[in-house]
């Protein structure tokens, strides 16, 4: 059992904005900042704001806000100081929510009419913004939810760090030639009667010697074998584990599973689940001054017979963690597939474990740190005993084995959330983990011995800071050795959370080889970079690939009846892949790409 120090003094949040090569001006947009307003005006205008103005702040109408406001708005106006146009900091709360409609539709007749506000920054900046009355209806929704996050987030703001960054990337991912061709498999059965329906979140193959058996996950606590276009359950977790949690969502319940790679001799098979805060007394433990959502576990089964159909044996647990919050936890749990038996490799345990969210609920030393679990990939072996619980080993190639205030289990660290981890099983044997950003990249990294990935000092290839505004990100600075920086990303214009995929490996479709395959959870949108380009010291080129569904061009969003998509990628024995959406429990095989260039 260990337990963490605590500081004494935390910072939060504060941040300014800089956008630059905007296409658009949006002349002196929203004329009503704290900055420019006096103090009798700025009290009468909060006792006119009504408590019924809201803003939609969702991940996705944010996303959409933030595009509408690089395309229109940034380069006359940022959160930190007055450009061309004013500051918006704090205007949400200055303001009621009609006024800034009223006058993105028309500002001339705002200022025309004699409204205090307009008229008095009207004189300072001697020019009128344009009409918008074509930003109306969804479009306005997103972009006034994304402008109240913004604006709200300046207000936490105690670090006046300059130079932040709203379009980190601003090339945009340029369309490719490919079009992956995908058949619906099976509908996984619904897990709740209330949306979402079903939360399925890895599938998975083991190869045995008498053919491929496949699984897939839901998150609330079924794990099932896909046996032709159904499913029948092989293990439920709600039935095995009395205080087995799925709620309150965020990644929560079944997280993740692997069978170990000698399952048909020893039946051995291990997953990750969440159980409530404090259940129990956690291997990597909280302070008591520190909140518990609640444990991640990870547990080992093992089967009486390897060829049943449905598990029967026994459990035990391996290891237990606390964590800040339900958001951020164990992700992807796997073996090396490229592993000899007999190797270093063979039969140890990669885990990747979030932060719990830890860094911007005031606890940033959680992460970042080598003598920290949270935030990290582990490597262990769960067949050894000489951890401090004694429930497993931890390999003596590790990274940190025997150096005083570090973790030996940790193999790499700087994650803010690990999602999934793969290898190059054709080809470089390159590990990939992708590890989802705050508001600003998403990253694919290379997974390597030792390295520091800079969360939360760092997200993507650039300088994040928890004491300025954790939505966006600032220029690194020029000494900067310290961190292993992202061979892939992207950002929130792009998408808002990456979906880890793979390498492919299959035979089937020649034009995926030499790829890794990836994508947008959210959205569903789908990404290729290739092998080739993907080394330390760069970032490779990413491409967007099309979809085709019974001959129709088309993509995950339009098929779907949910706003967000929740994509997933899974694969089979052969290295075949396959498509699926948590949400609906829809599983899609890929069965084709085609070459759309008008070259060939």
């Amino acid at each position: 059992m260990r337990k963490t120090g605590i500081l004494d003094h935390f910072g939060y949040l504060r941040w300014a904005i800089v956008k630059k090569n905007s296409t658009v001006v949006f002349y002196a947009f929203l004329i009503i900042f704290l900055s420019n307003c006096n103090p009798k005006d700025r009290k009468n205008q909060e006792r006119n704001n009504s408590k019924a103005d809201s803003y939609d702040t969702s991940e996705l109408t944010i996303q959409r806000g933030m595009v509408l406001f690089n395309q229109h708005c940034a380069s006359c106006h940022n959160f930190n100081e007055n450009v061309i146009g004013p500051n918006l900091a704090g205007v949400t709360s200055q303001v009621s929510k009609e006024w800034l409609i009223d006058f993105i539709k028309n500002p001339k007749k705002s200022i025309e009419s004699g409204d205090e506000r307009a008229v008095e920054l009207y004189s300072k900046y001697k020019s009128y913004m344009p009409s918008f009355e074509v930003i109306q209806g969804e479009d306005l929704e997103d972009l006034l939810g994304f402008i109240h996050k913004f604006s709200e987030a300046e207000k936490r703001n105690v670090n006046k760090r300059p130079g932040g960054i709203l379009d980190p990337i601003p090339e945009k991912i340029p369309d490719s030639h490919l079009t992956l061709v995908i058949e619906e498999l099976l509908t996984v059965p619904s897990s709740s009667e209330t949306a979402p329906k079903a939360r399925i979140n890895k599938l998975a193959a083991l190869k045995t010697e008498q053919g491929e058996r496949l699984f897939i996950a839901d998150l609330r606590g079924k794990l099932h074998e896909v046996v032709g276009s159904k499913v029948r359950t092989f293990l439920d977790l709600k039935v095995e584990i009395e205080n087995f949690m799925d709620n309150p969502g965020w990644g929560t319940g079944l997280g993740s599973f692997d069978f170990h790679p000698e399952f048909e001799i020893n039946g051995l098979l291990y997953t990750t689940h969440t159980e409530p805060s404090r259940i129990a007394t956690a291997d990597f433990e909280l302070h008591d001054s520190i909140p518990s959502k609640l444990q991640w576990v990870l547990t080992e089964w093992k089967m009486k017979n390897p060829l049943d159909l449905k598990f029967s044996g026994k459990k035990r647990e391996v290891l237990r963690v606390d964590m800040v919050t339900a958001a951020h936890g164990f992700q992807e749990l796997t073996f090396n597939p490229l592993a000899k038996k007999g190797g270093p490799e063979y039969g140890l345990l990669y885990l990747g474990i979030g932060d719990g969210v830890s860094a911007l609920r005031g606890y940033p030393f959680l992460c970042d740190n080598p003598g920290s679990v949270w935030g990290s990939v582990i490597r262990i072996d769960p067949s050894g005993s000489d951890s401090r619980n004694g429930k497993y080993g931890i390999p003596t190639d590790n990274p940190f084995v025997n150096e005083p205030g570090k973790l030996g289990e940790i193999w790499s660290y700087g994650f803010r959330n690990p999602h999934r981890i793969s290898w190059d099983e054709a080809g470089s044997g390159n590990i990939f983990v992708t590890n989802i950003g705050q508001h600003s990249l998403e990253e694919v990294n290379l997974l390597k011995k030792g390295s520091n990935y800079g969360w939360p000092n760092r997200e993507g290839t650039f300088l994040f800071d928890v004491n300025a505004n954790t939505e966006i990100v600032y220029p690194l600075p020029e000494d900067d050795s310290e961190y292993t920086y992202p061979v892939i990303q992207f950002d929130h214009d792009e998408g808002n959370a990456v979906s880890g995929g793979f390498a492919y490996n299959g035979t089937e479709i020649p034009l995926l080889k030499n790829k890794y395959i990836f994508g947008d959870i959210p959205r569903g949108t789908l990404f290729y970079s290739e092998l080739s380009e993907i080394r330390e010291g760069k970032q490779a080129q990413i491409y967007k690939i099309g979809l085709e569904v019974n001959g129709r061009l088309t993509s995950l969003s339009e098929m779907e009846d949910e706003q967000r998509v929740d994509l997933r990628f899974g694969k089979d024995s052969s290295g075949e892949l396959f498509i699926f959406t948590k949400s609906n429990g829809k599983v899609y095989r890929v069965v084709g790409c085609k070459n759309n260039s008008v070259s060939l």
